[in-house]
């Protein structure tokens, strides 16, 4: 049987076309955006919304609730694209999702880190390198390009579903609540 074919117009495809130097980068609506050492631009470019908190008080959109509410292509087709830019010694705290989370680098070196049996173990990336992570894996990642301390670099990630959640790591909470950043 073959698949269905939709045949769009330019103006219902330029819905779906979204030019870089059009999406906003928000640095917010999440609670470690302000840590030290997280400090961060993240693009929602394709995908899905804030969460409905089925997983309780504790549960974020993975791009935070700023990115999330402005999706530069906002549909729910199994999938988000978005970029994160930071400069070197930033990233997210660990974190974990309930579903796939890829990342692909796209300037500079991003260390991608995750826990396993009480140690942290992780691979440096560069330039269209991947690296996904399963859902339920604490990870997190980590402009590592510290040869350029003043330049921020871009990685892209594509987390899988139409309103995965995001939660962080018993540390990274315990920290967060310690700096007033989380309840």
């Amino acid at each position: 049987m073959p698949l269905p074919t939709l045949h769009l117009t330019r103006e219902q495809m330029r819905k779906r076309v979204a030019f870089f130097k059009d999406i906003k980068g928000f640095d917010g609506g999440l609670p470690d955006a302000h840590y030290p050492g997280c400090e961060r631009l993240l693009y929602n470019a394709i995908g899905f919304q804030p969460p409905k908190g089925k997983g309780g008080a504790d549960v974020l959109s993975p791009v935070g609730a700023e990115a999330a509410a402005n999706s530069a292509i906002p549909i729910s087709e199994g999938f988000n694209l978005g970029f994160c830019e930071a400069k070197p010694g930033n990233g997210p705290l660990m974190h974990n999702h309930d579903t796939n989370e890829t990342f692909i680098p796209l300037t500079g070196t991003w260390r991608c880190s995750w826990e396993v049996d009480g140690r942290v173990e992780y691979f440096d990336c560069g330039p269209w390198d991947v690296c996904s992570f399963p859902p339920g894996v604490n990870r997190r990642f980590e402009n590592v390009t510290f040869s350029e301390p003043d330049k921020s670099h871009f990685i892209m990630f594509v987390i899988g579903g139409d309103a995965p959640e995001a939660d962080f790591s018993d540390e990274a909470k315990t920290a967060l609540r310690k700096e007033g950043m989380m309840k």
